[in-house]
């Protein structure tokens, strides 16, 4: 009875949510969301420090918006509102607090180079300790509150040339890959530059273009970035310095190597320091991550966990300094990584796993040592869980209808940035057992007051090959009970992405769908995210029947409820949906209008032209030239059943975009022109595969609408 009525009481809850103001979501609502993230609690306990993303004016030029990060300081006993300690134009970013409390060191630009910058919290405007040639970012406080570590991004020219980080200034043991130069001679060439002289002359003169930016020299394998192209390659270094900045920077890192991150032990004696120290070949060919510890000034480092095969990532050092937890797994993309804890200087022999098939993120101690808290995606939302060291029991902390993006915890207290329908970001305090929510801040509750939302409703269903699969069903934000709908089916990309109430990427775009007068379905299709590692290899092998099968599967019992009008479906989804969405279309014929962004259609060509070039050989067990792979990569590619399509159709790209790349559409929009099909194809100048979530701000505004007016031409005229 207690259970119904607490069920009553959460429908009676949503219910009155939704009807809590008159004013549907516009497209421009979009503009002011802003995004609570980066929680961090002080050292004593006293403060809260996070970062608020909001979207601006850009200056005086009418209809563009940048995107400004600023941090805000909250007091935790209650006192006082959120206050913002950092303003301007430029954004602040980074920030670590002092062992004391009383400074953070955050990053900042200066001069065209992120710089570490130390802010008083008792006022003052922020000083800057660094003027680094490289640039400094990523600072870390050692536990006495004298030592500041940082880290530097820096070029292969720049480490050659650099007597410090590279003693003798030698070229790496590694080829460079350069064909004829297998022992990288060409990098002694101290020739003049010279058109018309020498081989070494004109060699000199060649790589004089190259550096003026005349010519791309490509020899690396992972040569496409987001943007653009490049055939450099950069290398992490960390340096320490005095926290009072009046010492030069002395380089704890060396060499031709890899390395991620870097964290001071408790008792500041030694630093754990991830990455690849000991490359035997390009750093390209090297998916193994490792884990080291090393002596504060970088000497006698040691790997404490690194094997073959294997990707060890994410330490944490308990507060004793007597254990650490991490994460381990393959270099597949297609795998979910396991948590262990070991003693700090023990040996993998002494690992202890704690088993839990979800990703983990945010691995945090706690004090007493007793319990590891992690956020996790799982089920359509990302709870907050903590695992028992000693049972390895894992607990459940928050619900699936929320979704934590970051916390912090300090004895009892947990701060953290919270997505959820009603919401869809504010910072939120409650006790480690979750039980006494309270929200801190309103910068989308005051807002969101005048608006209508539409509160999705949860449904399952399992598929044939056994996995249960969740997919959400949301009303026009105007619903009448007895009307029938249009209805957008909304599918994720990845494929291994998760979407669901928790899910903040997409709370604007489903809530203006649905005040545009439309019903909005998704789910979670198998090779999704959050929910084990059986189901996200559910599609391995079948990127298109299987998991179209699914969705295809939830928008029928969607309909079962009687207020879609089938006869008025339209279909959309970016990236792997996009995929899928000409996938569907070509053997499906129910839709009245389609909608692809940034997709992939033909995967040999999506192998040479994307930066996410490795999701081949991870679904598909091979490379396009391999016979074994032929077929499958001819049988899995939507562009050859393009003469099927019938569907009014538009495309979207940008131009930039390298992660799955713009010929994908084009060849897409082609082959339907030539077939004399609907279709249009909108390219966005500048844009890259990030243009939805993080882009121009216009752009973004721009795809929804057009999206929307030309399922309009096809469904409501």
């Amino acid at each position: 009875m207690k259970q119904l009525f607490l069920w009553i009481s959460l429908c009676l809850t949503q219910f009155l949510m939704a009807q809590n103001g008159n004013e549907t979501i516009k497209v421009t609502d979009m503009l002011k969301i802003s995004q609570v993230g980066n929680v961090s609690i002080s050292p004593d306990g006293s403060k809260t420090l996070f970062s608020v993303t909001s979207i601006e004016p850009e200056g005086d030029t009418k209809w563009e918006y940048r995107y400004v990060n600023r941090l805000y300081l909250l007091n935790n006993d209650g006192s006082g509102t959120a206050k913002a300690i950092t303003g301007g134009r430029e954004s602040a970013g980074q920030p670590a607090w002092s062992p004391d409390s009383k400074q953070l060191v955050i990053v900042r630009p200066a001069d065209g180079r992120p710089q570490l910058f130390l802010l008083s919290l008792e006022g003052g405007e922020p000083i800057q300790l660094t003027r680094f040639k490289y640039g400094a970012g990523s600072p870390r406080w050692s536990p006495d509150g004298k030592k500041i570590i940082f880290s530097v991004n820096l070029r292969l020219d720049q480490l050659l040339n650099d007597e410090e980080l590279n003693p003798g200034k030698k070229p790496p043991s590694w080829s460079l890959e350069k064909p004829g130069f297998p022992a990288n001679e060409f990098l002694l060439n101290n020739a003049k530059p010279d058109p018309d002289g020498n081989t070494e002359e004109i060699r000199a003169y060649l790589n004089l273009n190259a550096g003026a930016q005349k010519a791309k020299v490509i020899n690396k394998l992972n040569f496409q970035q987001e943007a653009t192209t490049s055939g450099e390659l950069s290398f992490t270094h960390f340096y320490l310095m005095d926290s009072d900045g009046n010492t030069t920077p002395k380089a704890i890192t060396h060499g031709f190597n890899r390395f991620s991150s870097i964290e001071f032990t408790p008792d500041g004696q030694q630093l754990v320091i991830t990455g690849n120290a000991g490359l035997s070949e390009h750093p390209d060919r090297v998916l193994e991550n490792e884990i080291y510890i090393a002596n504060t000034d970088g000497s006698n480092m040691r790997k404490v966990l690194g094997e073959k095969g294997k990707n060890y990532n994410n330490p944490v050092v308990s507060p004793s300094g007597k254990w650490m937890a991490f994460q381990f797994g393959g270099t597949s993309f297609v795998s979910v990584p396991t948590l262990a804890v070991m003693p700090l200087n023990g040996k993998a022999a002494e690992m202890v796993i704690i088993p839990f098939d979800r990703n983990k993120g945010g691995l945090t101690w706690s004090k007493d040592e007793q319990f590891i808290y992690f956020t996790a995606q799982s089920n359509g939302g990302a709870p907050l869980y903590k695992a028992d060291v000693k049972t390895k029991q894992v607990k459940q902390l928050s619900d699936y209808d929320g979704g934590i993006s970051s916390f912090d915890i300090y004895n009892d207290l947990v701060v953290y940035s919270k997505t959820q329908v009603s919401n869809p970001s504010e910072l939120y305090s409650n006790n480690t057992a979750m039980q006494s929510e309270k929200r801190l801040t309103a910068f989308n509750h005051n807002w969101l007051q005048q608006k209508k939302l539409s509160f999705p409703e949860k449904a399952s269903f399992v598929n044939e090959k056994g996995l249960t699969v969740e997919y959400w069903v949301m009303k026009p934000a105007n619903y009448e009970s007895g009307k029938k709908y249009p209805t957008i089916l909304n599918i994720h990309g990845g494929p291994s992405a998760m979407w669901g109430p928790g899910e903040n990427s997409m709370w604007h775009e489903f809530q203006y769908y649905a005040a545009k007068g439309y019903v909005v379905v998704y789910g979670n299709p198998r090779g999704s995210g959050g929910y084990g590692v059986d189901f996200l290899r559910g599609n391995v092998n079948d990127w298109g029947a299987g998991p179209t099968s699914d969705v295809l599967t939830y928008l029928t019992k969607a309909a079962g409820a009687g207020f879609i009008d089938t006869s008025r479906l339209a279909v959309t989804g970016g990236s792997y949906a996009g995929y899928l969405v000409a996938w569907i279309i070509a053997h499906d014929q129910r839709f009245k209008a389609a909608c692809a962004q940034r997709g992939v259609y033909e995967l040999g060509t999506f192998f040479g032209e994307g930066n996410a070039w490795r999701l081949v050989p991870n679904y598909f067990g091979g490379y396009p030239w391999e016979e074994k792979a032929k077929p499958i990569l001819a049988r899995e590619s939507p562009i050859n059943y393009v003469d099927r399509i019938k569907t009014p159709f538009i495309i979207f790209h940008g131009e930039n975009d390298l992660r799955t790349g713009v010929i994908q559409s084009e060849m897409l929009f082609k082959s339907l022109k030539v077939l004399g099909r609907t279709v249009e194809y909108v390219r966005h100048p500048g844009g890259t595969h990030e243009l939805t979530r993080s882009g121009n701000n216009r752009q973004r505004i721009d795809q929804m609408l057009r999206t929307i007016e030309f399922f309009d031409r096809f469904i409501k005229h």
